[in-house]
């Protein structure tokens, strides 16, 4: 598990994947990897005629491999490995071949789409390795990090999850030198704040102390350390923005089948809004 799996997309990533990837994996003390996937829609000659369709591939892997090779060299790393390769779903090349036996983390630009369950959405379903996505709208970035933990939970998967994220922000800060923020949301429907049906601040009050011993054994300082009550992809996202965190940390439960499409994950829908690079680590359960 010493690899870092880059994976570049002509056309469709604004941030560049490949150096941030570069750098990432030099902070984590990890080997970089690139996979450079190219596919086009082809219509007329090119539909019909596979010599025709033979030729346009070779050609648009060639003129990828190129620019791939050309951004190694600006960056002084012609010695990373690299694959150019024509594929269509991406997400299924690289669930399976990123493999936890061998690779730490998969490292990608987010693809902005309009379509239902975009590309990132399935890679955050599928992965075995944590995730990380590059925002293509950064803040004014300070030094720090927030994950997003679960407290209290008594649920097994849950507790597993929480410490996934823990280890992963924890290697992440160590490995950067940035400030680690610990964030909590307490679930609470906006028509319960809207109506005054609930106290939040009361709410937010007695988490602090009914947590008190699992904020003391995660070993961060009191003003590192935010409990919030409402949607957990608003608060997040606002108190990101507020700490202008280069990483948001966040565990994906990876709900499969149609309770999957129904109920979604927090960690998806954030995805819409954030600023931040988003590491997902991820929990496979079963279906």
């Amino acid at each position: 598990m010493d690899k870092l799996f880059i994976i570049s997309q002509k056309h469709q990533q604004q941030t560049d994947a490949i150096k941030a990837g570069v750098l990432l994996a030099g902070q984590l003390d990890l080997q970089p990897e690139i996979a450079a996937y190219s596919y086009e829609s082809f219509s007329g000659d090119a539909y019909y005629n596979p010599r025709i369709a033979a030729s346009v591939r070779a050609q648009v892997l060639a003129q990828d491999t190129a620019s791939i090779q050309q951004q190694l060299s600006e960056l002084n790393a012609s010695h990373i490995a690299f694959n150019s390769m024509w594929c269509k779903n991406l997400f299924e090349h690289a669930c399976e071949y990123a493999h936890p036996d061998e690779y730490a983390m998969i490292v990608k630009s987010i693809h902005e789409s309009a379509h239902f369950l975009p590309m990132d959405w399935q890679l955050i379903r599928h992965t075995k390795v944590p995730l990380m996505l590059l925002s293509n709208n950064p803040l004014n970035r300070a030094k720090s990090i927030l994950m997003a933990v679960d407290l209290g939970s008594n649920n097994t998967s849950k507790q597993a999850l929480n410490q996934a994220v823990i280890t992963q922000a924890k290697k992440l800060a160590d490995a950067t030198g940035y400030e680690l923020h610990l964030a909590f949301v307490i679930r609470l429907p906006k028509i319960l704040r809207d109506m005054d049906l609930v106290n939040s601040r009361t709410l937010i009050k007695d988490a602090y102390q009914r947590h008190s011993e699992e904020l003391q054994q995660i070993g961060l300082d009191k003003d590192h350390q935010h409990i919030m009550a409402g949607d957990a992809d608003m608060c997040l996202f606002e108190l990101s923005c507020r700490l202008k965190a280069q990483y948001l940390v966040m565990g994906a439960r990876q709900r499969q089948g149609i309770m999957g499409h129904v109920v979604g994950n927090t960690s998806e829908s954030i995805l819409t809004r954030i600023r931040s690079n988003v590491l997902v680590v991820p929990h496979q359960l079963e279906e």
